[in-house]
């Protein structure tokens, strides 16, 4: 049987920060137009981080069961490396799920727009079916693009709207700028595994743009998001926080350009990761003040 701390290395904490940095620019964005709720911003915040561990155990659940997590370079895979079993991994992912509804459902009934519930929905059937099901839309090189809507555009924007009854320019450039981090962090990760998920036949997106163009955008996703930060300060002055993070950015980049391999991109995955939390917090405060 898994240890606690087996289970906690499961859920890949260092993606974490994929889950909170959508949700504080998307309050910063509230508080920008002077909607801020700290109940509803938690609220916001407990489904986030419930879909983002729902969604580590699903996939360590499905590439497990698929065998396309053997010989992998990285955090604990618990079904792959039978440290548990696979139908425990399964119901830790639903359970997951099941806190994000739970919490989901009370920030609805505090809202009064029953149609997020669909929103919320999708977003577990986007979770599950990234490697899940017949037909993984991660394997067809689309976990980016589910990446974007869900970590991005739906989180932030979401996030927003559930405080500000609205969605503003600023929650909007938020959104797509984190969401494009978000991305960054999944295309390392890809980067990483190309030579596995080649033999394994999992088509991701750094697989079918080819090693050389994958380290490209990586660089891309990092640098974008800061520009983006700085285009809030037409509303916001206070977002040009976000300049301090050019330097970060450079310096994640330049291992990914030079062609890091293996265990030498975790620590690009771990800072990525950080990078995405920093963005998050600076936006935020941005935004908010």
């Amino acid at each position: 049987m898994a240890t606690t701390a087996e289970w906690i290395a499961g859920a890949r904490p260092r993606t974490l920060p994929a889950a909170m940095a959508p949700v504080l620019i998307g309050s910063g964005a509230a508080a920008q137009v002077g909607a801020f709720s700290g109940g509803r911003a938690l609220l916001a915040l407990g489904v986030a981080l419930a879909l983002q561990v729902g969604v580590n155990y699903a996939n360590d659940y499905s590439d497990g069961v698929r065998g396309t997590d053997v010989d992998r370079v990285g955090p604990l895979r618990l079904t792959a490396s039978g440290t548990a079993r696979p139908s425990h991994v399964k119901a830790a992912a639903f359970a997951a799920f099941g806190v994000a509804g739970v919490l989901g459902l009370l920030l609805t009934w505090l809202t009064g727009h029953w149609w997020l519930l669909a929103v919320g929905a999708l977003c577990v059937l986007a979770a599950w079916y990234y490697t899940g099901g017949k037909r993984p839309y991660g394997y067809a090189g689309l976990g980016e693009v589910g990446v974007f809507v869900f970590f991005g555009l739906v989180a932030t924007l979401g996030t927003t709207y559930t405080q500000a009854d609205r969605v503003t320019w600023p929650a909007v450039l938020g959104a797509v700028g984190v969401g494009l981090v978000a991305c960054a962090l999944l295309m390392v990760n890809n980067v990483r595994d190309i030579p596995t998920d080649v033999l394994a036949g999992k088509r991701t997106l750094a697989v079918r743009l080819g090693e050389r163009r994958a380290r490209r955008a990586y660089v891309a996703m990092v640098l974008l998001p800061v520009l983006l930060g700085l285009a809030c300060a037409f509303w916001a002055p206070w977002s040009l926080l976000v300049l301090l993070l050019a330097g970060p950015a450079v310096l994640l980049a330049l291992p990914v350009l030079a062609g890091a391999r293996g265990k030498l991109l975790v620590p690009v995955l771990g800072g990525t990761g950080m990078f995405e939390l920093a963005y998050g917090i600076l936006l935020g405060i941005g935004l908010a003040a």
